[in-house]
């Protein structure tokens, strides 16, 4: 008899840097969700789609959880627990070195209030940073937390324990038909993709506080007769200030993103891509329902 089919979704859950990113690209092996050293940098739920054996296993990286100033920055942490309260297995990730910090003790109270009844698995990452004795103490103060089905030692940038983890999620999630065909790895757009991997080249080449202030969207993409993609692409900036420092010294800032950019897409479509970038100010589009909405993310979360 052959084995009948699993599928389901897996919430990653974590401080912002907790590795999530990493894992899920680790997990699907492709990279579908933009890796910075910038905390904040994933906004959308991202879902990126991994093969394990008769298993599918959906995975939505969650935006970070973390304390939340502005519109968007709540936004992004109700979307983070939606995603946890609606999946079938939730991943909490936490980062060795750090081990529980205000934030990670914050997040292990809500979950205790907000996810019932799902299985929450422990993750904790970058294991190579810590001595093991640390470790096990660090594992036995989570589990006394909060009761998790199961504790997973990894390393998400190396590979460590990620195979392990994915055969036991597998086995986790509901039988029942598989949700995506099987060669997807994502269901996000692809204008949305190519909007992500310019905002990562942004993000990467700029200062700390500028990105989170910037949007990437993705205006026209037309299929030539010759194969490749003509992709334009608008950056939107909340001060003029700002549109000088993406564009930077005669150009340099955007000409290097849109190269680092370019290859990226051509690698992930694999064919030729024409991309064209220009730069906007647009003050007020933190308050624009429409920019949540092409984000993932509800508008209306945003409220105080």
């Amino acid at each position: 008899m052959t084995q009948p089919t699993r599928a389901g979704f897996v919430a990653l859950i974590g401080e912002p840097n907790a590795g999530k990113s990493t894992l899920l690209n680790r997990m699907v092996g492709a990279k579908v969700s933009i890796v910075t050293h910038k905390v904040q940098t994933t906004r959308a739920r991202i879902r990126g789609v991994a093969m394990e054996g008769q298993s599918q296993l959906v995975f939505v990286d969650t935006p970070g959880l973390f304390k939340p100033r502005r519109r968007l920055d709540r936004a992004m942490v109700a979307a983070a627990w939606t995603g946890a309260s609606d999946a079938d297995v939730v991943v909490l990730m936490v980062e060795a070195h750090r081990g529980i910090t205000d934030g990670v003790s914050a997040i292990l109270d809500g979950l205790s209030e907000r996810v019932g009844g799902g299985k929450v698995a422990l993750a904790i990452n970058k294991i190579d940073r810590v001595k093991s004795d640390v470790l096990l103490g660090l594992a036995k103060e989570l589990n006394d937390r909060f009761e998790f089905a199961e504790t997973f030692m990894i390393s998400a940038e190396k590979g460590h324990g990620v195979d392990h983890m994915r055969s036991w999620l597998a086995e986790q999630v509901p039988e029942g038909p598989w949700l995506y065909p099987e060669d997807q790895i994502a269901d996000l757009p692809l204008r949305m993709i190519a909007a992500e991997i310019t905002r990562e080249k942004l993000t990467l080449r700029l200062h700390q506080e500028l990105p989170y202030q910037m949007t990437v969207e993705t205006e026209t993409w037309e299929e030539k007769s010759d194969g490749s993609a003509r992709i334009e692409q608008v950056i939107y900036v909340v001060r003029d200030g700002h549109k000088g420092i993406v564009l930077g010294n005669k150009g340099e800032t955007i000409k290097a993103v849109g190269k680092a950019a370019r290859e990226e897409l051509m690698e992930f479509l694999d064919r030729k891509v024409h991309l064209f970038l220009q730069v906007k100010v647009r003050p007020n589009w933190l308050e624009e329902s429409e920019r949540y909405s092409q984000m993932g993310l509800d508008f209306r979360d945003g409220n105080t």
